[in-house]
Formats: C-alpha cells, sequence, structure tokens
C-alpha cells in the first residue's frame, strides 16, 4: 500500500506561481511512475503530468509547468508557472506500478494505482 499527501495548493493572481508537493509513504518510491491529474469543476478529470526516469506533459501546460521527483523524499512536485485561470483544478497526484507497461498508459487516470486526496488550485484573473 502506498499513501500519497498532496501540499501547496492556493489561490493565485493569473500569471503567478505555485509549486504542489506529493509525497509518498513506502519504501518502493522509486519504482512508481508518478503522475498529478486535475479536476475542474464539470469537467473530467485530465492528465496534467507524469514521471519515471521521463517526464511527459499535457500541451495544455508544456513549457509552464514542470514535474520533478526526489527519491530520497518520497516527493513529487509539481512547478507551474504562468498560471491561467483554466488551471484552476483539484490537483491530484498518483502512483502507478505496472513496471514494464507503454507509456501511453501513464496519461490514463484508470492505469494508476494509488491516489492522494487532491489539493485545490485557484486561478483569480
Amino acid at each position: 500500500q502506498v499513501q500519497l499527501e498532496e501540499s501547496g495548493g492556493g489561490v493565485v493572481q493569473a500569471g503567478g506561481s505555485l509549486r504542489l508537493s506529493c509525497t509518498a509513504s513506502g519504501r518502493t518510491f522509486t519504482t512508481y511512475v508518478m503522475g498529478w491529474f486535475r479536476q475542474a469543476p464539470g469537467k473530467e478529470r485530465e492528465f496534467v503530468a507524469a514521471i519515471s526516469h521521463y517526464t511527459y506533459y499535457t500541451d495544455s501546460v508544456k513549457g509552464r509547468f514542470t514535474i520533478s521527483r526526489d527519491n530520497a523524499k518520497n516527493t513529487v512536485y509539481l512547478q507551474m508557472h504562468s498560471l491561467k485561470p483554466d488551471d484552476t483544478a483539484v490537483y491530484s497526484c498518483a502512483a502507478g506500478s505496472r513496471l514494464g507497461s507503454p507509456t501511453t498508459n501513464y496519461y490514463s487516470s484508470g492505469w494508476y494505482d494509488y491516489w492522494g486526496q487532491g489539493t485545490q488550485v485557484t486561478v483569480s484573473s
């Protein structure tokens, strides 16, 4: 079992920055693919970014968001710059442990095994 806890959400003006953190319990953090997803009111959950040995992003955040991980701290980060009102959502981190899976799976919320509770990000115009 893996428990995930996000932090770092808040309210920021358009153009501002936030850094989200997600800390995982357990001793096998390095074997997990870590992902960030978001869900805005009235919309479906959508993929934002993922990290294994490489990083993956949805097009709308490329050049603005950076995902990174610190394996010594069992933590994955999502640094967000140039935030827009459309980025407003609940952001959740997820962990997937199926080694050898095609990387296309990383974009699908159904592939991940564990989820955090989420943290609210609100970008005001």
